[in-house]
């Protein structure tokens, strides 16, 4: 399935996936994250019915989750070893490279970077990376080093920062 120029979606290690049609640079824009804004309650009734769905939603702002059903964001897979990380550009949610990728890699991000400490969702990784924390959770339990590089590269949204206790 193809969303742009860009970038397909096909599959990959962990069901389907956003695979890279061009290079990208580090710190260039990849594609903009859209979707339907939801409450909290609404991602909740998901998990009853859908789970695929709640699991795929993102932090969109302190109260608010992207629903991003239907569009090229429900294939973002999470990785511990990424090469993009989701950033807030005004009020839009988009994936920024952070190293270089090569056509035909696979898009990903760490899931932990748009989970706030009061966030209780947790995953089992499969990711297949050398540094897998076996488990994604939220920010709160990055590792100290890991949670330093994000921020310094930006790919931390403010909102989900400020959910961490001081």
């Amino acid at each position: 399935m193809r969303y742009s120029n860009t970038l397909i979606v096909r599959p990959v290690r962990n069901g389907q996936g956003i695979i890279a049609l061009k290079p990208f640079a580090p710190g260039k824009a990849i594609c903009r994250i859209r979707g339907k804004i939801v409450t909290g309650d609404t991602v909740w009734r998901y998990f009853d019915s859908d789970p695929r769905r709640g699991d795929n939603c993102f932090r969109y702002d302190a109260d608010h989750y992207l629903d991003p059903e239907g569009e090229i964001g429900a294939y973002a897979n999470h990785s511990c070893h990424p090469n993009s990380g989701a950033i807030m550009a005004g009020n839009r949610l988009m994936l920024k490279a952070i190293r270089s990728i090569a056509v035909g890699d696979e898009i990903t991000h760490d899931y932990s970077t748009l989970l706030g400490a009061d966030d209780i969702w947790k995953m089992k990784c499969a990711c297949g990376e050398p540094n897998c924390r076996r488990v994604v959770r939220n920010v709160s339990r990055l590792p100290a080093g890991v949670l330093a590089g994000y921020t310094a590269l930006g790919i931390i949204p403010e909102f989900i920062l400020a959910t961490r206790c001081p």
